[in-house]
C-alpha cells in the first residue's frame, strides 16, 4: 500500500525498544493500541506484506493517518500500559469487553472498626473488601438480600457506640444485630463480617462448625435466643452450602475454570468459580471486535481485561487453549497474586476437561440467547422507526431522532436539553445542554428559551458545513455537524412554533420534519396542521417517542439542578455591592461556601487577598 510521507516520516524514526503504539484515523481518534518487544518491527510490519494480513488488519491500516508511541523499561510494562490505554480509549479494533461502564462489586469496609457491606463500581485501595466484579448489578443485590438475612450486618450511617437506649426497626425483623445497643460487641459483629466474606469466598466449613459450636454453648449456658438465632443462621448457611455443586472430592485448590463460544464477530467467556472444590457460582462476559481473531488472542485479552478488573486472581486456571504470551501474562498475574504463582493449563482429560467442556456449552448457550434478546430488541427498535416513519409521512425511517426541552425554576437557572436517539436507543455522547440568559430574553419564557436553544444548535450546524471557519485540525462536533431525521420539541403549539421559526431561518423547514408533544395527553403537534395526532397506545412508536422525551426532561433537570446550585453558592455574593468575579472567586476558594463566609469575622474577611475592610463590611451587612 501507499505510505504517505507523514507516517512514512514517523515509520522511519521508531526506537527498538518495548512499548506501546497508538494508531489514530483521520479524525484523531484511537482506532488501536498494540504492544511490541521491538516497536520499531511491529509497527512497521502493518505496512508491509499487504497480503499476509487479514481484512480486519487491511481495514485498519487503511484508516491509520497517524501514530504515536510510548517507550517503557519492559514487556510486563507494555502489557500493563497496553491494558489500561484498551480500557481508557476502548478503541474499535481492538478486542474489548463489551460493556464500557463499571462493573458491580460488593465491598466490605473492612477498614472500619463496624465494617458495612455496600455495593460499588469502583474498586480502589482503601482498606476496604471487595468481591467481584459481577455482570448484573440486580445479581448483586439479590445476593446481598440472601447475605443479610444470614449475616445481619449494618445498614445505617449511625454512629456506633454501644450506648443507643432503642435499636432500630431492622433489629425487630432479624436484619441487624444491633451493635448501636451495645447487643452485640465490636469482636463479635466483626467476627460475622469476617463469615460473610469468607462465605463469599466459597469457604464455608469453618464457619458452620463454628456456629454449631457457638449453638451448642449458648444453649447449655440457657440463652436460648442467642441458640436459636445461630440455629437460623446455620440452617441458612447449610441450604445453600447444599446447593452449591461439588465438582471436587480430593483437590480443593481454588480454581477459575475458562471457556469460549463465538458468533459473529461477538464472544461470550463463560467462568466457573470453584472454591473449596465447589462451584459457588459464575458469571459470563461478552466480548466484541473479535471478528478474524483467533481463540488463543480473543482468550489472551480476556483474561488481561478481566483480571485486571477482578477483586482476586485464584491459584489456577482451567482454560480451553493456550493463550499467546503465556510467559509475560502468568508473570503478570503473579505480581497480582501477591507473588503467588497462577497455574494455568489446559485440561486433556478427567474431571477438569469436563469442566471446561460444561463451560463452553454453557457459554454457547448464553451467547445464543443473548443473540435472540438482541434481536428482539432490534426488531422492536425498526419497528418503532418504521411506524413513526408511517405516522409523520417521513420520507425516510427517523434514524436520528433530537428531542429538545428546556428547564428552569420560575425562571432561574434556565437550562435547555438537546439528546439524541440514534437507530431508536440514546447516543449519550451526543447529548449537549444550553445555558439560557434570562435576562437576554426578557421575562423567563419557555418559548423564547427554545428558540435561542435551536438557534445556536443549527448556527453550529452551519459552521460545520463552512471549512473555511474550521480551525486547522479541529475535529467537528458530531453533535452538531449532522441533521437530524427528526426533531421532537417537548411541548405543545407554541414550542413548535418557535422551533418552526428557527427552521424556516436556517431555510431548513423542508429538511428536518418537527413535531410537538404535549405531556398531558401525549398528543402529538404538527406545523401547520390544527388537529394533533395521537398514537395507539401500546404501539412501539409512541413508547420510543415517550422514551425519548422522559430521557429529554431526565437530562435537562439533572443540568439545571447542577446550574441552580453553582448558581446559588454565587449568586447571593454577585448582589453584594463591592463584590466582583475576581473577589468572589477568592472568597469561595478560600471558605468553600457562602455560609462559611458568613460566619468568618470581619478581620478574616479583610485578610483575604484583593479584599477591604469596606468591603468586608459590606458582606457582613448584606449576609447577617
Amino acid at each position: 500500500m501507499e505510505i504517505s510521507a507523514h507516517l512514512q516520516a514517523i515509520l522511519d524514526t521508531l526506537p527498538t525498544k518495548p512499548g506501546c503504539y497508538i494508531m489514530k484515523n483521520a479524525a484523531g481518534t484511537i482506532i488501536y493500541v498494540g504492544k511490541a518487544i521491538n516497536l520499531k518491527n511491529r509497527v512497521r510490519s502493518y505496512f508491509h506484506s499487504d497480503a499476509s494480513h487479514d481484512n480486519k488488519t487491511r481495514r485498519l491500516v487503511r484508516d491509520i493517518t497517524h501514530l504515536e508511541w510510548i517507550v517503557v523499561g519492559s514487556e510486563l510494562e507494555a502489557l500493563i500500559l497496553e491494558m489500561n490505554l484498551i480500557k481508557q480509549h476502548r478503541p474499535k479494533y481492538n478486542i474489548r469487553l463489551k460493556d464500557d461502564k463499571r462493573y458491580p462489586y460488593i465491598k466490605v469496609s473492612w477498614n472500619e472498626p463496624y465494617p458495612r457491606v455496600t455495593v460499588t463500581r469502583l474498586m480502589v485501595e482503601d482498606g476496604g473488601r471487595y468481591f467481584g466484579p459481577y455482570t448484573s448489578a440486580w445479581a448483586v443485590y439479590q445476593t446481598l438480600d440472601v447475605l443479610r438475612r444470614i449475616f445481619p450486618y449494618l445498614t445505617c450511617d449511625r454512629e456506633i457506640t454501644g450506648l443507643d437506649k432503642r435499636a432500630c426497626l431492622y433489629y425487630d425483623i432479624k436484619l441487624c444485630i444491633a451493635p448501636c445497643t451495645g447487643a452485640v460487641d465490636q469482636a463479635g459483629y466483626r467476627q460475622m463480617i469476617s463469615d460473610l466474606m469468607e462465605f463469599l469466598t466459597g469457604h464455608s466449613e469453618e464457619i458452620l462448625t463454628r456456629m454449631q459450636t457457638e449453638m451448642t454453648q449458648a444453649a447449655e449456658e440457657l440463652r436460648f435466643e442467642r441458640a436459636a438465632a445461630l440455629r437460623d443462621r446455620l440452617r441458612a448457611v447449610q441450604s445453600i452450602v447444599e446447593r452449591q455443586k461439588v465438582v471436587f472430592s480430593s483437590d480443593y485448590v481454588d480454581s477459575d475454570v475458562l471457556a469460549m463460544a463465538r458468533n459473529d464477530g461477538e464472544a461470550c467467556v463463560q467462568i466457573f468459580f470453584i472454591r473449596g472444590g465447589k462451584l459457588i457460582g459464575r458469571e459470563y462476559f461478552i466480548l466484541e471486535g473479535t471478528e478474524e481473531t483467533s481463540d488463543s488472542e480473543v482468550m489472551t485479552q480476556f483474561v488481561q481485561q478481566f483480571y485486571a478488573e477482578a477483586a482476586s486472581i485464584p491459584d489456577q486456571m482451567m482454560l480451553p487453549q493456550q493463550i499467546e504470551e503465556a510467559q509475560i501474562v502468568s508473570q503478570w498475574l503473579r505480581a497480582k497474586h501477591g507473588g503467588k504463582k497462577v497455574k494455568m493449563f489446559v485440561p486433556k482429560d478427567g474431571q477438569p476437561h469436563e469442566l471446561v467442556q460444561m463451560a463452553a456449552e454453557n457459554a454457547a448457550e448464553t451467547l445464543q440467547a443473548l443473540r435472540a434478546q438482541w434481536q428482539a430488541d432490534t426488531h422492536k427498535q425498526e419497528m418503532a422507526l418504521a411506524e413513526l416513519q408511517s405516522a409523520f409521512s417521513l420520507k425516510k425511517p427517523p434514524n436520528r431522532i433530537e428531542c429538545y426541552d428546556v428547564s428552569h425554576t420560575q425562571g432561574v437557572a434556565t437550562v435547555g436539553a438537546m439528546v439524541v436517539f440514534e437507530q431508536g436507543v440514546p447516543a449519550k455522547k451526543m447529548y449537549r445542554k444550553f445555558n439560557i440568559d434570562s435576562t437576554s430574553i426578557g421575562a423567563p419564557d419557555d418559548f423564547a428559551s427554545m428558540e435561542e436553544m435551536l438557534t445556536r444548535r443549527f448556527k453550529r450546524w452551519l459552521a460545520s458545513t463552512d471549512s473555511a471557519s474550521q480551525a486547522p485540525g479541529a475535529k467537528p462536533d458530531e453533535s452538531f455537524s449532522f441533521l437530524p431525521d427528526l426533531i421532537i420539541i417537548d411541548g405543545g403549539k407554541g414550542q413548535l412554533s418557535r422551533a418552526v421559526k428557527v427552521l424556516d431561518e436556517f431555510n431548513l423547514s423542508e429538511r428536518v420534519p418537527v413535531v410537538g408533544l404535549a405531556k398531558r395527553e401525549e398528543e402529538i403537534f404538527f406545523p401547520h396542521r390544527s388537529e394533533p395526532l395521537m398514537l395507539p397506545r401500546h404501539s412501539q412508536g409512541l413508547y420510543l417517542v415517550q422514551r425519548i422525551r422522559d430521557e429529554a426532561h431526565r437530562f435537562g433537570i439533572t443540568a439545571h439542578r447542577a446550574r441552580r446550585t453553582k448558581q446559588g453558592m454565587a449568586s447571593r455574593l454577585d448582589s453584594i455591592p463591592g463584590i466582583g468575579p475576581a473577589r468572589r472567586k477568592k472568597l469561595l476558594l478560600h471558605f468553600g461556601s457562602v455560609d462559611k463566609i458568613r460566619a468568618a469575622s470581619l478581620e478574616e474577611l479583610a485578610a483575604i487577598e484583593g479584599m477591604t475592610k469596606a468591603a468586608a463590611e459590606s458582606i457582613k451587612a448584606h449576609l447577617d
